[in-house]
């Protein structure tokens, strides 16, 4: 995999609703090996094959949570709401980067004894301090609709982990990009289409009109999922559920069968451990969207482990994403046009 991709993806920006200095970066890097072709909503679209007939569709959603600015006070302080489903305790004291139309302004979260104090704090009682000592002040070099990101950088750990904020989802928009690449370098016959969507932590409509647009025979999501080897994450809620232990799988009311099946298969094949999680209905992922466009449409889930998930320092697992891409391309690869999804003959 592109390791330097990769870190350029984490380090790039990409608040639900402005995913598109990103969405330029992955249109780039795929254009020098497939068609790329993107929608009105920001959606980019890579194929491999015949686009006008796509048996797979991939999804990663490229969108991270932040903020948005909607105010100021009269002390030059800027207010702001949420861009997806941050928590909010882990903005208390933090640098950020206002993302401006003339560059970035760097501010920090206020942070007292009652808002500490405050279980109940949500993104409205948040304040961030640019140094302006006037709302007039403020709003030269910041404006309504502005959004905001923490201020942090990936870094390496040991055992092939990674820390970055927003790896959700980026490492799934990644992993989709790099399986189309290498199921074509495999020789993979299949008509595929990975999809970096926009949109997912706020409103799954990037995912919606992916789906619709395509109109594949069936669709795969690849987003993240929390790993139960944290201290008090409960496997009872989750599932056993370990970074480095491999790709996730879900068994799910929404999720086709037949698919899981390919998947697995695809994972023997290889070699491969899988785990296992549940979702008795809805799963929180594109996936909930893409089963119900066209009419109708079979899909998958595949997901990578992560800890302290909507955190500004998630953890997750080169060795895992590496997994992954393997297992998509090798199910591209094994992918069958004849197959049939029906769970019942």
């Amino acid at each position: 995999m592109n390791t330097n991709f990769l870190y350029d993806m984490l380090c790039t920006p990409s608040v639900s609703g402005d995913e598109f200095v990103l969405q330029s970066k992955v249109k780039k890097y795929m254009e020098a090996s497939v068609e790329v072709e993107s929608d009105a909503i920001g959606n980019v679209y890579s194929y491999m094959g015949d686009s006008k007939n796509v048996d797979v569709l991939m999804c990663g959603h490229i969108d991270e949570i932040g903020l948005m600015v909607v105010n100021f006070s009269g002390d030059g302080m800027v207010k702001v709401i949420k861009s997806g489903g941050i928590r909010v305790a882990t903005y208390f004291g933090q640098k950020v980067r206002i993302l401006t139309e003339n560059g970035v302004v760097y501010g920090a979260v206020g942070i007292n004894s009652s808002l500490l104090k405050n279980k109940e704090a949500s993104a409205e009682d948040l304040w961030i301090d640019i140094g302006a000592t006037s709302k007039e002040e403020a709003m030269k070099v910041v404006k309504h609709g502005d959004y905001v990101v923490l201020d942090t950088e990936y870094h390496e750990l040991l055992n092939d982990c990674i820390t970055a904020r927003a790896m959700d989802d980026r490492i799934g928009a990644f992993i989709v990009l790099e399986a189309l690449l290498k199921a074509k370098e495999m020789g993979a016959k299949v008509s595929a289409c990975a999809t970096t969507t926009v949109g997912e932590e706020s409103s799954m409509r990037g995912a919606y009109f992916a789906s619709s647009r395509v109109k594949p025979k069936c669709a795969i999501a690849v987003d993240v999922t929390f790993a139960s080897d944290a201290p008090g994450v409960a496997d009872e809620v989750y599932g056993d559920i370990k970074v480095n232990g491999g790709p996730v799988l879900c068994h799910s009311s929404i999720v086709n069968r037949k698919l899981n099946e390919r998947l697995v298969h695809a994972a023997k094949t290889l070699n491969m451990d899988i785990q296992w999680e549940g979702a008795a209905g809805r799963t929180g992922t594109d996936a909930d969207v893409m089963l119900k466009t066209n009419d109708g449409t079979p899909v998958a889930l595949v997901s990578i482990p992560l800890r302290y998930m909507h955190s500004p320092s998630e953890v997750g697992s080169k060795r895992d994403i590496q997994d992954c891409i393997d297992l998509l391309a090798q199910f591209l690869v094994e992918w069958d046009s004849d197959i049939c999804l029906k769970p019942m003959i």
